[in-house]
């Protein structure tokens, strides 16, 4: 099937009408120009290869779009598969947490997380795009380890990340601005609110010795089965040196410029939400995204809460990267799958898996297909497929 006349975004360079040919759910090759027999015409429009998202926490929201309100697991991910493909990503990491303290700790249980890390193993098969596991686990949690043992040596878990939110530190440095807020979600008066964060406190004080050994444990036994781990809300440079030491690759949603410039210093990728690049700031006043990528430290953009972000992000930081478009969709293709360990997709090249998606770049952006192992599935009317649905009808599958 060929694709033509498409502004081909390659991983250093933009093919400006350029063709992309694919067989057999790759791609096999790359035109610098139109092709006369094509299946599909572009007429300009973006060809970018399929994007990563390596931390996704919406899931939770399909599963309980009301507080109390839960509906089936089988459900919810597909209307969490369908919004997804619809947003031109492809490969998703759903971000689901062992945290049943935090203000979501109904549906971040060890019983309840476990089944819905399992729930999206067995849905692999009959969803539109590929969709993976992102456990993540508070350092306080005390069954961490023997959890992590657990999935990990099943392969129900493709990336882990270690979360500290204890109060006065990451992302939650202002503890006033943590206790009003407690104190409004749960209903309880300020002064309740802040001994709950000064108990918090304690408790982890007394605990550190302790959790230095369990993160130690966790991340050596990931490293033994190929699974790669991320730290979380890096704040301070000794937390990165921390982080790094312990064999975190990623460093997720640094929280200050200091800790993202050290954690490139070391080697680490730094990951930030596409909302708080598409905003320029992040929501709880923590690092812009622009900020780090203005500076060099910007390595991959996650959906974080909002997946149709993602590629108005990537056109907003274009503007601005030394790179230009080619530069900021590396944020979402072939960065995190260098970090992920994917070799087989995240650029448009020869040999790769044909993840695509087509887009117009106009205002915000549009994403009018998304393609998984060349086959669409999404198409929003855009294009005329009617070429390639009577040639190549088997690699078609509308969303």
């Amino acid at each position: 099937m060929w694709l033509s006349d498409f502004r081909v975004v390659l991983a250093d360079r933009v093919i400006e009408r350029g063709a992309l040919r694919i067989e057999d759910g790759l791609i096999a090759e790359i035109s610098e120009a139109p092709v006369s027999h094509a299946d599909i015409e572009g007429g300009g429009l973006l060809l970018l290869a399929g994007m990563i998202d390596m931390h996704g926490d919406m899931i939770e929201r399909e599963m309980e779009p009301r507080p109390g309100v839960r509906m089936p697991m089988d459900m919810g991910l597909r209307d969490l598969d369908m919004k997804l493909a619809t947003a031109g990503i492809t490969t998703a990491y759903a971000s689901l947490s062992f945290a049943p303290g935090s203000t979501y700790g109904h549906m971040r249980s060890y019983e309840y997380t476990s089944e819905l890390i399992r729930a999206v193993v067995a849905a692999r098969p009959n969803l539109l795009i590929d969709h993976r596991v992102h456990a993540r686990f508070e350092v306080t949690f005390p069954a961490a380890l023997s959890v992590v043992k657990e999935l990990v040596s099943e392969g129900s878990v493709d990336l882990v990340s270690l979360c500290d939110h204890t109060p006065g530190q990451g992302q939650y440095r202002d503890l006033d601005l943590q206790a009003a807020s407690l104190s409004k979600n749960k209903g309880i008066s300020p002064e309740a609110a802040m001994e709950q964060l000064q108990q918090r406190i304690r408790d982890r004080r007394e605990t550190a010795g302790d959790m230095r050994a369990t993160l130690s444990a966790i991340t050596q036994y990931c490293a033994m089965h190929g699974v790669p781990v991320a730290s979380h809300d890096d704040d301070t440079v000794e937390k990165v040196t921390l982080m790094d030491q312990l064999g975190a690759n990623i460093s997720e949603f640094p929280v200050t410029l200091a800790a993202a410039v050290e954690a490139r210093r070391r080697g680490m990728l730094t990951a930030m939400g596409a909302p708080n690049a598409l905003r320029g700031q992040s929501y709880s006043g923590n690092l812009s995204a622009r900020d780090a990528h203005a500076a060099g430290v910007l390595d991959l953009l996650a959906a974080d809460y909002h997946p149709s972000a993602m590629l108005p992000a990537v056109l907003v930081l274009a503007q601005t990267d030394p790179a230009g478009l080619a530069g900021a969709a590396r944020l979402t293709s072939s960065n995190p799958a260098r970090a992920l360990g994917l070799e087989d997709r995240g650029e448009i090249r020869v040999g790769l898996r044909a993840d695509l998606l087509i887009a117009s770049e106009t205002g915000v952006g549009q994403v009018h297909a998304t393609l998984s192992r060349g086959r669409f599935v999404h198409a929003d009317g855009r294009l005329d497929l009617s070429g390639a649905e009577q040639r190549h009808a088997h690699v078609i599958r509308m969303s």
